[in-house]
């Protein structure tokens, strides 16, 4: 899983915040506290769970007092004493945020998810009170009847017309019962959220498959060592095997048992729908119809049109019309695929039907069988350390940034930092790794801050990120070796990281891009992975010191379009399973079950072979994660960084300075100052090629016309009108 973590709910009102830091004169909270660390990272070794409850109830304290200042001011509004001293409330309530939930995330346990369970709908009700504040609004109103008249400057007038905005998308112009009910919505939602991520949390957690010597004869001796620790962690005998993906899919990949592999992919399926206390099918339903009810609130047919309004897509049909353009090439390339696996099922077992549980152990042996590569050899020139410095070396060679690691305080013992600096030595921010799976952690992969980016006293105030991820732990002597998958991951997380870190943006209300921009500046990074003049520099053998051999590389290269007919089908099926339960216009009750049937099967004729990347019941993106409606971000991105990596790719220099000064200036550190597609224009010079993306998956046929004449074709070229979206009859479900 690659994401970004999101309060969705909060996301604008978080980026507001104060330039100087009030604190209570005494406190013991060392949240609430000035801080002496180091760089100004959070004082982790002194955070226990109880300050939270604390400082979260100080700081909204606080941040009432800030807003009350505003509207009680008798002088006529203006943009300095409404929309800047606005844009400046709440900094210390969103501080205290930002370290809980990415804290809450990492590194969770009972008193926390309790004190979750308590503070989101209560964080929830707070925001909404501000959004919904008439005499707040009616001030913003003001400036805003004035705009033309004050001399504002263009970012100036941007955070003006995005504080209006925000607003009216947040009920500012709905009647007194209306604002009423949207705020219990929102906390509900808020709740409910937090109930489903909760509850995918256990469920994750104490599924265990126990194996003896006899069942693991035949695995790689690192997966089987991982195994074995993993069960001696958990004070097991023998081999364990848990559903964080690093322990379940090199067992999918490499076990010959295929009753085994059943058995640990159906408990994978099956997570949050087996009629306990943790089936989260009620919740599913509970946050789709309170969602349409929002979205009807606030004057949209669906939920999915409330969300892509203010995106770059628009609409959920220009997100339809891209998918579907995806989606039929992707699942007749998975059919092919499909085929010639069966054809070595038929080796083992001439009767047997391909099923969802054998895909990777048959893909992996189609990937032996025609490219001659073992991604179990490939990884062991794949230490985490390596590719962490490979990922240095690259910043270096683009940016020219360096990473000095440093002892700060750590919200866990097995995290590692480093103090970032700029091309002149000067402090750029704070960056934490924390990589290996553990009780407590969600599972996936996201970037967040722990504190943002800002300007106080006119000077920039350097942010502290955070990296997170669930990659095999090191076992004894071996260090944690990556896969290709878990290789192109750390280089994505860390693309996030260089957005925040490169982040100049000075007002906080522009902070924020869209979300389907947000994945550019991560998945770029992504194309630089295993590009053989930068694998020259960090995949050495983990033993023997020696560089990757350039034959092995010529195999991952060649190698590189193997089995992207399910990795993409997998994708398209969640983000349109996402879109669908969320363009509902009317809603009845369903079976999430059927639903899902319909949605994939019966609709759009996905094989069973393949199951979308995340069904609902554990489909935590969209239902604990921000990306509701939103899925499709990674795909509309992927237009965009392909499209910009190949302008890396067609110059001398895959690491051109001058490129990468542009796409730093132009894109990263603006932040939310400009519109997305402008500054995505303003680096390339034109709109994006799809057709980039489509032949980087291997699914775009050369035309016989001149390569000139697809010139300006851009994800908003395709004919949204022509895509249509399917009113399901829920009763039927």
């Amino acid at each position: 899983m690659k994401r970004l973590i999101v309060l969705s709910t909060m996301m604008f009102i978080m980026t507001a915040g104060n330039s100087c830091k009030e604190t209570p004169a005494e406190t013991g909270n060392p949240l609430l506290a000035e801080w002496d660390t180091p760089m100004g990272v959070p004082p982790f070794d002194r955070i226990s769970p109880e300050h939270y409850s604390e400082a979260f109830e100080e700081t909204m304290r606080m941040h009432n007092e800030q807003i009350e200042a505003i509207t009680a001011s008798d002088e006529q509004p203006t943009f300095d004493n409404t929309i800047l001293a606005l844009d400046r409330a709440g900094r210390e309530l969103s501080e205290i945020s930002l370290i809980f939930t990415m804290v809450a995330a990492a590194d969770t346990n009972e008193q926390m998810q309790r004190i979750e369970a308590e503070i989101m709908p209560e964080l929830s009700a707070h925001y909404n009170d501000i959004l919904l504040n008439d005499a707040l609004f009616a001030r913003i109103e003001d400036v805003y009847s004035r705009r033309a008249t004050l001399g504002l400057d263009e970012l100036q007038m941007r955070l003006l017309e995005k504080t209006r905005r925000d607003f009216v998308r947040a009920g500012a112009l709905l009647d007194k019962a209306d604002k009423a009910r949207l705020k219990e919505i929102d906390s509900e939602l808020a709740a409910l959220s937090i109930r489903f991520g909760n509850n995918l949390l256990a469920e994750t957690r104490d599924f265990k498959l126990l194996l003896d010597e006899e069942q693991v004869a035949d695995l790689p001796e690192g997966v089987k060592s991982a195994a074995a620790e993993q069960a001696k962690q958990a004070g097991e005998s023998g081999y364990m095997f848990t559903l964080d993906k690093p322990s379940m899919l090199p067992f999918l990949t490499y076990s010959p048992q295929r009753e085994l592999r059943e058995q640990l992919y159906k408990g994978y399926l099956s997570r949050c729908e087996r009629g306990n206390e943790r089936d989260n099918k009620q919740l599913i339903k509970e946050m789709t119809r309170l969602r349409a009810e929002k979205a009807h609130l606030l004057g949209f047919k669906s939920y999915a049109e409330y969300v892509t309004s203010d995106q770059m897509a628009g609409t959920p049909e220009a997100v339809y019309a891209l998918l579907d353009q995806i989606w039929t090439p992707a699942l007749e390339r998975a059919r092919g695929e499909m085929e010639e696996m069966t054809e070595l099922l038929h080796e083992d077992l001439p009767e047997a039907t391909l099923e969802s549980w054998d895909w990777w152990y048959y893909a992996e042996k189609l990937r032996k069988k025609n490219y001659r590569l073992d991604e179990a050899l490939v990884s062991q020139y794949l230490s985490a350390d390596n590719v962490r410095n490979g990922i240095f070396f690259l910043a270096n060679r683009l940016y020219g940034i360096t990473f000095r690691p440093i002892s700060v305080p750590k919200y866990n013992p097995e995290c590692s930092a480093f103090e970032v600096l700029d091309v002149d030595n000067s402090h750029l921010g704070v960056l934490y790794f924390d990589l290996f799976p553990r009780a407590g952690k969600s599972g996936g992969a996201w970037c967040g801050y722990f504190t943002e980016q800002r300007y106080e006293d006119g000077k920039r105030v350097a942010p502290t990120v955070g990296i997170v991820c669930n990659f095999t732990r090191p076992v004894g002597d071996t260090p944690a070796l990556l896969s290709i998958d878990e290789t192109e991951t750390l280089f994505h997380e860390f693309g996030h990281a260089l957005h925040f870190l490169f982040a100049d943006v000075r007002y906080r209300g522009l902070a924020e891009v869209e979300g389907d921009f947000v994945e550019l500046p991560s998945q770029i990074m992504e194309n630089w992975a295993f590009e053989e003049e930068i694998l020259k520099q960090y995949a050495t053998h983990y033993k023997t010191g020696e560089p990757m051999p350039d034959d092995l590389i010529a195999k991952i290269h060649k190698a590189s379009l193997f089995n992207q007919g399910f990795t993409t089908t997998e994708l398209v099926a969640a983000a349109l399973l996402d879109m669908d339960i969320h363009s509902m216009q009317t809603y009845a009750d369903f079976d999430p079950a059927e639903f899902e049937k319909y949605a994939m099967a019966t609709r759009r004729g996905l094989i069973p072979q393949i199951e979308p990347r995340y069904r609902l019941p554990y489909f935590s993106h969209i239902f604990n994660g921000g990306y509701s409606s939103g899925y499709y971000f990674y795909l509309w991105a992927e237009v965009l960084d392909k499209d910009a990596f190949a302008a890396f790719k067609s110059g001398r220099d895959i690491c051109d300075k001058q490129l990468a000064h542009s796409f730093r200036y132009d894109l990263l550190a603006q932040g939310g100052q400009h519109d997305g597609m402008d500054m995505y224009r303003k680096f390339r010079g034109a709109d994006p090629d799809k057709t980039a993306m489509l032949r980087a998956r291997g699914l775009y046929e050369e035309p016989e016309l001149p390569t000139d004449s697809l010139a300006g074709e851009t994800p908003l070229d395709i004919d949204a009108e022509t895509a249509e979206i399917e009113t399901v009859d829920f009763e039927k479900l």
